[in-house]
């Protein structure tokens, strides 16, 4: 199987096999042409095949004629905040995000700083697929690729959007596992600013990622270690270029990624009651949480641009997504790792209360997460039939929004196909270990047929 994943969270795929430079250009020429001849910004983060595509997608960017302005290595929020600073027509951030090494990608920003919509999307596939690109003439295409920096505009932002008085009081110990990635270049900096004692691991972008760059319990070993040993008030994980976040507290135990937006979620509504955005895939934790305020919680589909999206229609407070991705609307509409660990970081300091006791305050529930490696070729197929085993299920309710989730009145199984992988994720929830190890062999079973 050679996996590429075209849709809403970008192309993606295996370098060397089905992510070529010829692929990269054309995608870079069908980006230039539906944008028009304008300013682009590329950034990319550091995997070994950066190189490669960076210049892949300038090439196919200059073709058509666009101005190109090279971030380099810079997290992703940092070049969608840079769009609209520099005034740009868009962006492109090559990365593949929590996907292994052999992985890279191309995600696409519009003139606002957020992804494209599923509808633009479309439109972007239909220029490629008829390769009709527009090709700028000797005369007038670019003779340079600009370069700028991204991350201390960044850095400017978070600081003017959180009070940082009683951070630099209370002069937080923080751990973190920058996995190597482009978090390298913005994370330490700014726990610096909130008056952290940083406690930096793997914070060198020039060496390979030293574990799956998925903030998971899983690859939090080390960061939990030197949560330990050096007595740290909390530990981040970071991914390879700067949306998901991690957690270990201070007791050391590695938090699952469900519990990051969970705990935004409490600390946002502590602040400002108001909508809440999240997937239909993510814990119901945050229906309860909401409901202790009298917020609203909008379920959409799995991808950061419908949550985007469904942020400025609503104007929630806070969004996210249950795999440690979370977006601060005060900072922007997109998922921000370093936003997240100021809104986190700010109400510990001003709390007092150690992380243990708000996350042991938060709902208890289980989730059990598998991942059913399948061609692609036959994934729509599986969900078809899943769907004709589960619609007449007594005592249920089942939402087609995105793959097929079903809802028990004491927990819910949810199959649904994978945005950047080829595969099936099956992910059940419920209030007690035992129904939810029931509901995983129910979704199962039925996911076999």
């Amino acid at each position: 199987m050679k996996p590429l994943k075209i849709g809403v969270s970008g192309v993606r795929g295996v370098i060397g096999e089905t992510f070529t430079p010829e692929l990269v250009v054309g995608f870079a020429q069908a980006f230039g042409t539906y944008l028009g001849p304008g300013r682009i910004l590329v950034c990319r983060d550091t995997r070994p095949s950066g190189p490669m595509v960076a210049s892949a997608v300038m090439a196919g960017l200059l073709a058509t004629g666009c101005d190109v302005v090279d971030l380099g290595i810079c997290p992703t929020p940092s070049l969608q905040l840079a769009v609209r600073w520099l005034g740009a027509d868009g962006g492109i951030s090559i990365t593949a995000g929590h996907n292994p090494t052999q992985w890279n990608a191309l995600k696409f920003v519009r003139q606002d700083g957020l992804y494209l919509t599923p509808g633009q999307v479309e439109e972007l596939l239909d220029i490629y697929h008829q390769g009709r690109f527009e090709k700028a003439t000797w005369d007038v295409m670019r003779t340079r690729v600009e370069r700028s920096e991204a991350i201390p505009h960044h850095l400017d932002v978070l600081e003017a959007r959180f009070d940082l008085g009683a951070a630099n009081s209370r002069r937080l110990k923080v751990a973190v596992d920058c996995c190597n990635g482009s978090c390298s270049l913005l994370a330490p900096r700014w726990l610096a600013k909130l008056g952290c004692e940083v406690l930096a691991i793997n914070d060198d972008p020039s060496s390979p990622f030293p574990h799956t760059p998925e903030p998971k319990p899983e690859t939090a070993v080390q960061v939990r270690a030197l949560v330990k040993a050096g007595r740290a008030d909390v530990g981040l994980v970071h991914d390879a270029d700067g949306e998901r976040l991690g957690l270990v507290d201070e007791l050391g135990r590695a938090l699952s990624e469900e519990v990051t937006l969970a705990l935004a979620t409490d600390i946002a509504l502590r602040q400002r009651v108001g909508p809440v955005v999240t997937n239909v895939s993510t814990t119901m934790a945050i229906d309860r949480i909401a409901s202790r305020y009298g917020a609203t919680v909008v379920r959409t589909p799995v991808g950061q641009a419908y949550i985007s999206e469904a942020i400025l229609e609503h104007c929630a407070v806070i969004g996210g997504e249950g795999n440690g991705s979370v977006a601060v609307p005060r900072v922007q509409a997109s998922h921000d790792s370093a936003a997240a660990t100021g809104l986190l970081l700010c109400h510990l300091a001003e709390s007092g209360a150690p992380l243990s006791a708000l996350v042991d305050a938060l709902p208890q529930l289980t989730m059990l997460k598998e991942h059913v490696a399948i061609e692609p070729n036959v994934i729509y197929s599986a969900l078809q039939e899943f769907r004709d085993a589960v619609q007449d299920e007594a005592g249920t309710s089942v939402d087609l929004s995105d793959g097929v989730k079903v809802a028990f009145s004491d927990g819910w199984v949810h199959v649904r196909a994978s945005n950047t992988e080829s595969m099936i994720r099956l992910i059940v929830e419920a209030d007690t270990p035992s129904r939810a190890a029931d509901l995983m062999d129910w979704g199962r079973d039925r996911l076999r047929r």
